[in-house]
């Protein structure tokens, strides 16, 4: 068994639930043991870093504070979120490369007992490590239902392959890791020119209109090359191209049904596994053609709860930050 140190991140417990699913479903038949970081918290994301630079950096490092006390010699923490990847990696780079910064964030650190020493973990992404670590071809020994003639389009997403810190991947803009991966479970992979394109990340939110016109690059490129079915590796890029795929349509007067899902639900097909026991069926736009495609039944679609009512004056916004004191404008040089 090879055995990580897990930090699942928010979304794994709710909107991207098929991938923890999914994940813990194929981890066993891959000898892939995962071990939870005790008492994580969430890594804020990617807003809180625009705001005050060390309370981020000390909410992203309390997490691999917590997986250093923890490692008991293993020093590979994999996350397979790409916000939570990319944030502890700049935490733990950062933190090297600015000791101003790796000071301060160790005195916030030190009001929880805590401490920790840039460089002492290895923070690594769920594909990367099922590529380079489990291999190829013990992904492949375990396929018994082969995704033959299933025509998938792989899209990273804009946060994996870059910037990159440790020169994993294969290429920051056309990395092959997924494609490789897919290959292995027979599907038909696309060469999908748009797999590192950004999907829009909190875009629906704060500007409807620019998120909209992202993700229909990304739907409208997929259909294009006849893609059966979009998989990812994020839960945002899910998210995003999954439930705002309707109002992408009404918006542009459109009429996609792209299915998008985590790469691990196609490994969990092609082992063999029940659809409805990796996630299918928690999808908005149903993947029930993409699954007949390869002789298999679709499980009844989960009835999602009724929104709530939009607010005219939009979403509530935060109280502005107090004006800085010489002490505090101070302390943002130094990290800067």
């Amino acid at each position: 068994m090879a055995k990580y140190l897990f930090y699942p991140g928010c979304s794994m417990e709710s909107s991207a639930k098929a991938y923890s699913d999914s994940l813990m479903a194929v981890a066993g038949p891959i000898g892939l043991e995962l071990e939870e970081v005790e008492d994580w918290n969430c890594c804020g994301a990617t807003e809180y870093l625009g705001i005050s630079l060390t309370p981020a950096y000390a909410l992203i490092s309390r997490n691999l504070a917590l997986a250093s006390k923890q490692a008991n010699g293993n020093r590979t923490v994999v996350a397979p979120c790409s916000a939570c990847y990319l944030n502890l990696a700049k935490a733990d780079y950062y933190m090297q490369e600015q000791p101003k910064l790796g000071v301060m964030v160790n005195e916030a650190l030190k009001a929880g007992g805590l401490s920790y020493k840039p460089g002492t973990l290895s923070i690594r992404h769920l594909l990367d490590v099922m590529v380079y670590d489990i291999g190829l071809d013990t992904i492949k020994s375990k396929v018994v239902r082969p995704l033959t003639g299933l025509r998938v389009a792989p899209y990273l997403g804009c946060m994996v392959p870059r910037p990159d810190y440790e020169n994993r991947w294969s290429d920051h803009e056309y990395p092959i890791e997924l494609d490789l991966l897919l290959n292995a479970l027979g599907a038909e992979v696309i060469d999908f020119p748009l797999k590192t394109h950004c999907c829009g990340g909190h875009m629906p939110h704060i500007g409807p209109d620019t998120a909209f016109e992202l993700i229909r690059r990304l739907i409208s490129s997929a259909a294009t090359y006849e893609t059966d079915i979009m998989a990812t590796l994020c839960p945002m890029c899910q998210m995003n191209l999954d439930a705002y795929q309707g109002e992408t349509n009404r918006h542009f007067g459109t009429n996609y049904h792209m299915p998008v899902v985590f790469f691990t639900q196609l490994m969990g097909l092609a082992f063999g596994l029940d659809p409805k026991d990796i996630g299918f069926g928690s999808e908005l736009v149903s993947a029930r053609k993409a699954l007949n495609k390869v002789g298999l039944e679709a499980p009844e679609l989960v009835e999602a709860a009724p929104a709530r009512p939009r607010k005219a004056e939009g979403l509530p916004m935060p109280r502005p930050l107090p004006t800085r004191g010489p002490q505090r404008a101070k302390k943002d040089e130094v990290a800067k």
